[in-house]
């Protein structure tokens, strides 16, 4: 294990440094009296800290972060889980920053980088040029299950897509199509930019827009711009060679330019039989990076059960957006350190109270329990996908994944929310906890939103392990709940991915500690169960696994 910097020592041992004794706990189940809001709440200052520098993957910072976690898991005496019996699973990645001088360029207009578009690259090479015609290609999606396929009869190899994000509405006589106004994988701007590659395409343009991406330009200047993260790509794998988004009112330019009404493109869309529909103009551009190859680490601990052959597995991810570069009319005094306190120190300082509550139970659980720390989650789920690919136990033999991303700092909550819960066996099981303890299982009030689709517990979902993950509640207590679910509302719009998003004293983590006592005892019975958890007949996880 590396050394760790002086200065945070202060941060390292007061985190490890002994408890009061707690209560009595029964003879089994976790040790649920070991959460607490006083050491969650330290570990949350300490990893949303201006030390940590935003925790960036491969990155200082990041380095730091993936040490505190370590340290922390072998405090509670977890067995290293990751490379060569250390904690760490050192992640390959690609690191790159694209120069601020991208543009688009079409005859009589430029869009500007920041302003108007930006962009990365699928490939690692210092110098990109796209020069190719322009289609409109709808929402971008080919789904032969459901007899839809916006690229049908198109030749886009080589041009420029212009791309809707989110899936088509839902007619009237076909109220589930895609989910109906739940976001599906089809809709995520991950599957337009791998579809888009598979189709041939050199370069693709998503169309942004506050309702449509679910959250304001804002967010996609502070995470698309400065150093992005990938995988290394799979050789002989198809790879755009520019990816952007562009506001509406660019887009909207764009169209006309080719004589073309963006609105009536849209019309088209939304109905099967759409034809991919060439813009007749040509745009050009020229992307240059600076890339490396480079590691960041997940961080994972084994707690082993009686049952060392199967696993739940427990995830947070511990990176965020680290320290941007001075943006433009950013005063001198700007913030610019992405403390990531709420997405997801928060998270983090769970799972390390959940550790604790399993580590100082009784005795063993029945099956062994995994805690994951992953990295560049912000980047794609990259530190998730890569666990999937190269875990410490079969995907096939892991009973279940809990993931934290976000933890309720605004107090006690009738509901609570997991998402997932209605695809799998594990939604009975959460909602029987949840109403021994007088509290209701919540429904996902922003499914538009595709939250399942945007956190650590998707690669497991793929490879057919039952997932969970935890969001946002909506039905506070006490005088103030009104006030208190509009201040979560106004979260998305105001700190998401933003400098803002920092510890605030004024947090009461009382509910978010009593999620995650709800989640230690579902854990725990996941694991003693004789059987393993299932998804439901006929969700799109449940044949993974036939």
């Amino acid at each position: 294990m590396r050394l760790l910097p002086g200065v945070l020592l202060a941060f390292f041992v007061s985190a490890c440094a002994p408890a009061a004794p707690p209560a009595p706990e029964p003879l089994s189940g976790p040790a649920e009296s070991e959460i607490t809001t006083a050491s969650l709440t330290a570990h949350l200052r300490a990893l949303s800290s201006d030390l940590f520098e935003g925790r960036a993957p491969a990155t200082r910072g990041g380095r730091l972060a993936e040490e505190y976690l370590a340290t922390q898991l072998a405090a509670l005496g977890l067995e290293p889980a990751g490379d060569n019996g250390t904690f760490l699973q050192e992640v390959p990645i690609v690191e790159s920053t694209v120069e601020r001088t991208f543009a688009l360029s079409v005859p009589g207009n430029t869009y500007r980088y920041f302003q108007d578009i930006v962009a990365s690259s699928g490939v690692e090479t210092p110098r990109v040029q796209v020069q190719g015609d322009v289609v409109f290609v709808g929402y971008g999606i080919n789904a032969p299950e459901l007899t839809w396929n916006d690229y049908a009869g198109a030749d886009v190899k080589g041009k420029w897509v212009l791309i809707m994000v989110n899936d088509p509405p839902a007619p009237p006589d076909e109220p589930t199509l895609f989910g109906g106004p739940a976001l599906t994988y089809y809709g995520r701007w991950t599957y337009k930019y791998e579809e888009a590659a598979r189709q041939g395409a050199a370069g693709a343009l998503l169309i942004h827009t506050d309702e449509s991406a679910t959250y304001p330009w804002q967010v996609v200047q502070s995470s698309w711009t400065g150093t992005q993260y990938s995988l290394p790509p799979e050789p002989g794998a198809p790879a755009l060679k520019v990816k952007a988004w562009m506001t509406e009112s660019a887009a909207r330019d764009l169209a006309r330019r080719g004589g073309k009404d963006l609105d009536a493109l849209r019309k088209s869309a939304s109905a099967r039989g759409f034809k991919a529909t060439p813009l007749g103009i040509r745009a050009a551009a020229t992307l240059q990076q600076r890339s490396a190859r480079k590691t960041a680490a997940n961080v994972i601990g084994k707690l082993p059960g009686t049952n060392e052959q199967q696993a739940v597995v427990l995830t947070a991810h511990w990176d965020h957006f680290g320290t941007r570069d001075p943006q433009p009319g950013d005063p001198k005094d700007a913030d610019r350190i992405f403390n990531g306190a709420y997405d997801n120190a928060s998270g983090c300082a769970g799972l390390i109270e959940l550790a604790k509550a399993m580590a100082r139970a009784p005795q063993k659980p029945g099956r062994s329990m995994y805690f994951v720390f992953t990295t560049a989650e912000e980047s794609g789920l990259l530190g998730s996908e890569y666990f999937v690919a190269h875990p410490p136990i079969p995907p096939a033999q892991m009973a279940a994944n809990i993931n934290v991303d976000g933890l309720n700092y605004l107090g006690p909550t009738r509901d609570m929310v997991m998402l997932g819960s209605d695809r799998s066996s594990l939604g009975p099981m959460l909602e029987a906890i949840l109403e021994r303890r007088g509290r209701t299982l919540g429904r996902d009030t922003h499914p538009e939103r595709g939250y399942f689709f945007r956190s650590d517990h998707f690669p497991m979902a793929k490879a057919g392990v039952p997932a969970l993950s935890l969001s946002e509640p909506k039905e506070f207590t006490g005088p103030d709940a009104a006030a208190l679910l509009a201040r979560q509302e106004e979260y998305n719009g105001k700190d998401y991915h933003q400098p803002s998003d920092e510890y605030n004293s004024s947090w009461d983590f009382s509910g978010g500690v009593d999620d995650l006592k709800v989640i230690a005892e579902l854990a725990w019975q996941i694991a003693a169960a004789p059987g393993m958890p299932t998804y439901n007949e006929g969700d799109q996880f449940a044949n993974v696994r036939k």
